[in-house]
């Protein structure tokens, strides 16, 4: 039958297909219906008032799938191992009996005296005793190490979305996406993750509750409830020297002349990295294995070797650490591949089982997968790592941190969970308005029970 366009409805129907009588999907997509303003309109948000431009949603002539174009990796998350979180705090062993608390025993000219800490005894006054020996001053005295206690509090982060009824309603008609929810819940939950594991690579100097100083580089952005967060593996894996320089070239703010103010310093109720402390100076027992070189000013950053890579794997040993991973940036794994390639040496590739609270993959069923390796330590690249950057200094490539995970994890008091209310499930008053409130929300903090372990290799080019 031969079919004549005539009016505007019959351009429609011979367009897009549509059925000539009674419809007005083409005015829909244009968020008109009957002259009245519906959800496709771009001025209306996600939770029915401005906001993003969600218009793309509703657009008639796009598919229902939604692809990411952002990278939205959780590399630091995922490499710390999970614990549950059981208790708040813990008892950790700073000095032994002899030898005090350096990674090697040494041997020196204290002797035996009541009191005395006995952090270099005489070679002949370690434990062996003469015959019959009285126990007392004269022969047998007691020693003893020293212990401190450190405690951790959870932390909780959550995201929260709303979309209005008539939203949701109009993405189910035309060629919408379909269930509005379903898909806005699945980016969600994406950024949920991704914002954890950016907190766990935050640089140290966003801890600082002050501006740096009169010095340059003065006018830093200050952020008074850092804390919030999770503790930055870059505040676990630090020392008192670091702190140090960067309080000397004012990155930060400083406190009692060169030593750090205590918002940086502390960690897990303890400052002793609050003191200041000069690089080659005595470390404390809170201070993890650190190579920045000289110090913080541009001109004292290093360029990236393989003895600067070596070199901190040999202290983390002869440390007792056992490093399990190197979380860096992909920059930096570039930078370790054109090292080796110039000696006609290449990265290793090893393949990584992943464990579950004990539980281990099977590696005949092929369930691990292959990455990259320096010395036979994973290297994992993760887009969030920071480089060494201030007003002076502009270039480099990201940090490395070694990771023993025997020692270093993440206490887990509620793991992820969703919530969700609202008009749809009958109840608009749980969330004030003719919508739905949607809720993701994880409760944990990371802990660490073995400081001088943990490695960085930072103020690298």
């Amino acid at each position: 039958m031969t079919q004549y366009i005539n009016t505007i409805k019959d351009l429609e129907a011979r367009t897009y297909g549509l059925s000539p009588v009674g419809s007005n999907q083409l005015l829909k997509g244009a968020g008109i219906v009957g002259g009245l303003v519906t959800g496709h309109d771009s001025a209306i948000g996600l939770n029915g008032t401005a906001g993003p431009n969600l218009s793309a949603l509703y657009n008639k002539i796009y598919g229902q799938k939604v692809w990411s174009m952002i990278n939205q990796e959780i590399n630091p998350l995922s490499v710390l191992p999970k614990r549950q979180y059981t208790q708040s705090g813990w008892r950790i062993m700073t000095s032994r009996p002899l030898g005090g608390s350096n990674p090697a025993f040494g041997i020196g000219t204290t002797s035996y005296s009541a009191g005395n800490s006995m952090l270099a005894p005489h070679a002949d006054e370690i434990g062996g005793v003469q015959e019959n020996a009285a126990l007392d001053a004269t022969g047998l005295q007691s020693v003893a190490p020293e212990y401190d206690t450190l405690f951790m509090s959870p932390k909780t982060v959550a995201h929260m979305f709303a979309y209005s009824e008539l939203a949701a309603e109009m993405a189910k008609i035309d060629d919408g996406i379909g269930d509005l929810r379903a898909i806005v819940r699945e980016d969600m939950g994406k950024l949920h993750a991704e914002v954890q594991s950016k907190m766990l690579v935050m640089p140290l100097e966003n801890y600082d509750l002050d501006d740096g100083g009169s010095a340059s580089p003065s006018g830093n952005q200050t952020y008074a409830d850092m804390e919030r967060n999770y503790t930055s593996l870059h505040k676990v894996i630090c020392s008192s020297a670091e702190i140090h320089e960067l309080a000397v070239q004012n990155i930060i703010a400083s406190a009692n002349g060169a030593g750090a103010s205590t918002d940086i310093g502390s960690l897990y109720g303890n400052t002793d990295r609050t003191a200041s402390t000069a690089i080659g100076s005595s470390v404390g027992y809170m201070d993890a294995t650190v190579n920045l070189g000289d110090g913080y000013a541009s001109t004292e950053q290093r360029t990236l070797t393989l003895s600067i890579l070596n070199a901190l794997i040999q202290q983390l040993r002869l440390a007792g650490g056992t490093p399990k991973v190197i979380l860096t940036g992909f920059d930096t794994v570039q930078a370790i591949a054109d090292l080796l390639q110039a000696q006609e040496r290449f990265i290793d590739g090893k393949e990584i089982i992943p464990t579950h609270a004990g539980v281990k993959g099977v590696k005949g069923q092929e369930v691990g997968f292959r990455v990259a390796t320096y010395m036979d330590i994973p290297m994992i690249p993760c887009k969030d790592m920071p480089t060494t950057t201030h007003d002076t200094l502009t270039t480099g490539v990201s940090d490395m941190l070694f990771l023993d995970t025997d020692h270093l994890w993440f206490a887990t008091l509620k793991p992820t969970q969703y919530f969700e209310d609202g008009i749809n499930h009958g109840n608009p008053f749980g969330v004030g308005t003719l919508g739905n409130k949607g809720m993701f929300r994880t409760m944990g903090e990371v802990g660490c029970s073995f400081f001088k372990g943990q490695g960085k290799i930072t103020n690298i080019k």
